[in-house]
């Protein structure tokens, strides 16, 4: 079918072979790509009630009908298993350079299973799989390892072959429940544990490599549109804010709505915020826009740090969601500090979202004296210290690496635990901006802000935060939309310049598929019912589903409070519409 290969390739470490099949139209025409397929391939494929760490559990890389061509914001790559954090449905998604080697390969999706003799790095091209040993590189950070492939590895193929290669990092090989799966130096597959996944089958990295390229349907259909977008670009004020000042903006923009969780999540507020607001990265530290291929929107931050113990350091961010979780939840108060946290976690291979959150635990449980590790808030050489112990598995470290719901039992601090699924929110806080209550408790993965990013409707007064009618209808407007954004797979911050009419341009002159929104929405469908079969599979109860103690809890500062009768009218409001 246009747009897509139709071939998917398994690959079997515990067997070192590989299997290339086809993919028949019927399947892409209901699913679609990236997630699409992904998740079918998943709900096929994996065996019932599988540990997430068994060789058994497979790890799926998936790219989408646009993937390697000129569509902006489609340089993106998802990576789709069984979390070994939640123990349920874990997508991740990444960008960069990489994903358009992943489509060049000329699969639209490539199947890990089994468990490798020792670490390896397995090699994709279009004729199949190779695989190398890596066991001098046990241990070794995640920028070593990919500085080693690419001047081992990389340059070895043909001159116009599209070449990437992803890693993982300390974490990953020591099993720690949210590690990543990292590539072109910062970019990251962050959340849910894909890394571990990756680490347990004993790769250490996978380099994608080809010169594949995907047939569209109305390849001049989708220059044009492209073009236009560019066009609009240049006068657009979200494009133009993304370039200029990228996440990091969100601070004030979060800290005066009151929603910026602070002091683990008790407070919407902090009073340090300018301390580690977009202008103090921008002023106090080297900055210079960055961005993924087939992208104008440069988010990303080359960061290089001028003063202080830190001076030099250059990382990409730190982004908003890192600036919340150990800005804010830690109260760290240096942009600096903040940095050089994001570094180790980068290096080490660990989700910053996930860090931030347990080390701002973990200063609250010494604060109430239910652990004997001496952490408190705003200790950045604490943390840094903390984050080093979860990496190994050491000490306190031990306890967190497992993840909150696990740490939350072993420091009898269930009722103060703030996570939904076993994962932890991101930067926004649901009593204030309650639509993202809704968000947390239905995400497929745990408390994710990004399958719905629902913040923005309630931020931009497109619908008031307290309102109940018509809430969960435009809530699932905008979880399907973005729903088909992850087939394609585009970037989230796309979601404004690509409405509705758009996405069905691109469907249609990708794919030649219907594009009308009736069809689109039945696609979505499609898939979320299938993830939900999946987690439900997997042990989902009602409780899973539930929202932590806290957000019921008025905030410290502003006494703002999740209504739990609110909530639950409109969590039924959510799942009448959809059937559940």
């Amino acid at each position: 079918m246009h747009g897509f290969y139709n071939l998917i390739i398994t690959i079997n470490l515990s067997e070192i072979s590989f299997k290339i099949e086809k993919i028949p139209d019927d399947i892409l025409k209901r699913y679609l790509g990236g997630k699409g397929l992904a998740t079918w391939l998943l709900y096929e494929r994996n065996p019932e009630g599988v540990d997430p760490l068994s060789s058994e559990n497979h790890l799926i890389f998936a790219t989408g009908s646009v993937t390697g061509g000129t569509t902006w914001g489609a340089s993106r790559y998802g990576v789709f298993t069984k979390s070994p954090l939640t123990g349920l449905y874990a997508e991740s998604y990444s960008g960069g350079r990489v994903p358009e080697a992943v489509s060049a390969t000329g699969f639209d999706a490539i199947i890990i299973k089994g468990k490798a003799n020792g670490l390896k790095i397995i090699e994709v091209t279009p004729a199949g799989v190779l695989f190398h040993d890596a066991e001098n590189l046990k241990g070794k950070d995640t920028f070593e390892t990919e500085v080693y492939i690419k001047k081992r590895c990389l340059g070895r193929k043909k001159k116009n072959w599209k070449k990437g290669s992803v890693v993982i990092g300390p974490a990953g090989e020591n099993g720690v429940a949210f590690s990543i799966i990292k590539n072109d130096g910062w970019r990251c597959a962050g959340r849910a544990g894909t890394g571990t996944v990756l680490g347990s089958k004993n790769i250490k990295g996978i380099i994608f490599s080809g010169d594949k390229k995907r047939e569209v349907y109305d390849p001049k259909g989708l220059l044009e549109l492209s073009k236009d977008l560019a066009k609009e670009a240049k006068d657009n004020p979200v494009a133009n804010a993304y370039k200029s000042m990228g996440t990091s903006q969100m601070v004030k923009t979060m800290n005066n709505a009151g929603a910026f969780p602070t002091k683990y999540w008790s407070k919407g507020k902090a009073a340090h915020w300018e301390k580690i607001s977009s202008d103090a990265l921008h002023k106090r530290c080297e900055v210079k826009p960055h961005a993924c291929a087939k992208c104008y929107l440069s988010c990303g931050r080359m960061t290089k740090i001028l003063k202080g113990r830190h001076k030099g350091l250059v990382i990409e961010g730190p982004e908003y969601e890192t600036i919340f979780a150990f800005g804010g939840l830690c109260m760290i108060s240096s942009i600096e500090e903040i940095a050089y946290l994001n570094n180790i976690c980068d290096s080490l291979g660990m989700d910053t979202i996930t860090a931030g959150n347990l080390c701002a635990f973990a200063m609250k449980a010494y604060e109430t004296g239910k652990s004997g590790f001496k952490i408190t808030f705003g200790d950045a050489d604490k943390t840094a210290e903390l984050l080093k112990h979860i990496s190994k598995k050491e000490g306190v470290g031990e306890i967190l690496a497992k993840g909150i719901k696990k740490a939350a039992k072993e420091w009898n601090m269930v009722d103060d635990a703030v996570h939904v699924k076993g994962m932890e929110p991101a930067g926004y806080d649901p009593r204030v901006l309650k639509g993202m209550a809704l968000s947390y408790a239905t995400s497929d993965r745990g408390a994710c802000h990004l399958r719905s990013t629902f913040y923005k409707p309630e931020l931009a007064g497109m619908i008031d935060p307290d309102q109940i009618d018509g809430k969960a209808e435009m809530f699932i407007d905008f979880e399907d939309r973005l729903t088909i954004f992850d087939t394609f797979i585009l970037c989230r911050f796309f979601r404004d310049l690509y409405p509705w009419e758009l996405l069905e341009t691109l469907i249609t002159a990708s794919t030649g598929l219907d594009g009308s929104k009736e069809n689109l929405t039945d696609i979505a469908k499609n898939i979320s019912d299938k993830v939900r079969s999946f987690n439900l599979r997997e042990g989902m109860t009602e409780s899973d589903e539930k929202l932590p103690n806290i957000f019921y809890r008025k905030l410290e500062d502003s006494g703002k409070v999740l209504d739990p009768d609110y909530f639950n009218e409109l969590f039924e409001n959510y799942k009448k519409i959809r059937g559940w």
